[in-house]
C-alpha cells in the first residue's frame, strides 16, 4: 500500500490455525514469556493457587478490570509484531520486559521492541543492525482511530528513549546471567564509537472492523527523523480482542 511522499505499508492478514497443537504451541510462547514453565511452581509456592490461577490472577493482564484489557491488548500486539521482527525479519527480539512487570496492568515505558542483528558483538561491524518498533493496537473494531499514525509518532522518540530501554534490557540480563546477550545488547550502546545501522518501524494491529485503507493511507511519515529507514505494517484479523483472551486463557490452561 502506497501513502503520502512515496512511503509503503506492508499488510498482512492474520490467518488463525485451527490445528491445536499449533494454538497451543502460539499460546505456550505467550506463557513463557511472562513466566518460564521452569519458574511456575516456584513463583506461585505460598500462594495457594494452582498454575493457571497464578497465571491469571498474577501474571497475565487482566482480561475484565480496566485497564488489564487495553494492556492485554497491547502486550499481544507487541508479542505478536516481535514474532514478524524475529522470524520474518530476521533480527533476535529479547522479551524479558513481559515477565519483570512491577504491575500486570501496566504497558512497560520505553522502546515497544528492540531487534538486533549482530554477528559478532566482540567485534562490531558498522553494517550491524539495531531495529526499533512502536506498535498500536485496535483489536475491538470501530471506527478507524489513527493507530498507524500513533505508531509514526511514537517511533519518532524512539531515538530519544533507547538508550534507557537498552540499559533497562542489559540489566535484566546481567541478574539473569546471560552473559552472551548482553553482550550483544552492550555492543548497541554507543553509536559514536562504535556505529551501526539504525532503523525504525511502526505497525498497527486491527480488528476487521477497524481497518480502514484510506485512514492508514492518510498516515503522514515526513516528520519522521529516521523516515528513510522507516518500515510501516498493519495486520488485520476477524475478532483479534477475543484471540488475545483465548490465547492467554489457554496459555494458563495448559501451564
Amino acid at each position: 500500500m502506497t501513502l503520502g511522499a512515496g512511503a509503503t505499508c506492508e499488510v498482512w492478514e492474520l490467518d488463525v490455525p485451527s490445528d491445536a497443537a499449533c494454538l497451543s504451541e502460539w499460546a505456550s510462547r505467550f506463557r513463557q514469556t511472562y513466566c518460564p514453565d521452569s519458574d511456575i511452581d516456584i513463583l506461585r509456592e505460598g500462594t495457594g493457587k494452582s498454575r493457571a490461577e497464578y497465571l491469571l490472577e498474577l501474571v497475565f493482564p487482566d482480561k475484565g478490570a480496566a485497564p488489564g484489557p487495553a494492556v492485554r491488548a497491547g502486550d499481544f500486539a507487541e508479542l505478536l509484531v516481535s514474532d514478524f521482527v524475529e522470524f520474518m525479519l530476521g533480527y533476535w527480539v529479547p522479551r524479558g520486559k513481559y515477565a519483570e512487570k512491577g504491575s500486570r496492568d501496566e504497558s512497560v515505558k520505553g522502546v515497544d521492541i528492540v531487534g538486533f542483528k549482530c554477528p559478532s558483538a566482540e567485534q562490531p561491524k558498522p553494517t550491524d543492525e539495531m531495529l526499533t518498533f512502536e506498535v498500536k493496537a485496535q483489536l475491538s473494531g470501530g471506527k478507524y482511530s489513527g493507530r498507524l499514525q500513533v505508531a509514526v509518532n511514537d517511533s519518532g522518540k524512539d531515538y530519544l528513549r533507547a538508550g534507557e530501554t537498552l540499559a533497562a534490557m542489559k540489566r535484566r540480563m546481567y541478574l539473569a546471567g546471560q552473559q552472551a546477550p548482553m553482550l550483544v545488547v552492550q555492543r548497541f550502546q554507543n553509536a559514536v564509537d562504535r556505529p551501526y545501522r539504525l532503523l525504525s518501524g511502526a505497525a498497527a494491529i486491527l480488528s476487521d472492523g477497524a481497518f480502514d485503507i484510506d485512514g492508514i493511507k492518510a498516515t503522514i511519515t515526513a516528520e519522521h527523523n529516521n523516515a528513510g529507514n522507516l518500515k510501516l505494517i498493519a495486520v488485520k484479523g476477524t475478532d483479534l480482542m477475543t484471540l488475545a483472551h483465548a490465547l492467554y486463557q489457554r496459555a494458563a490452561d495448559e501451564a
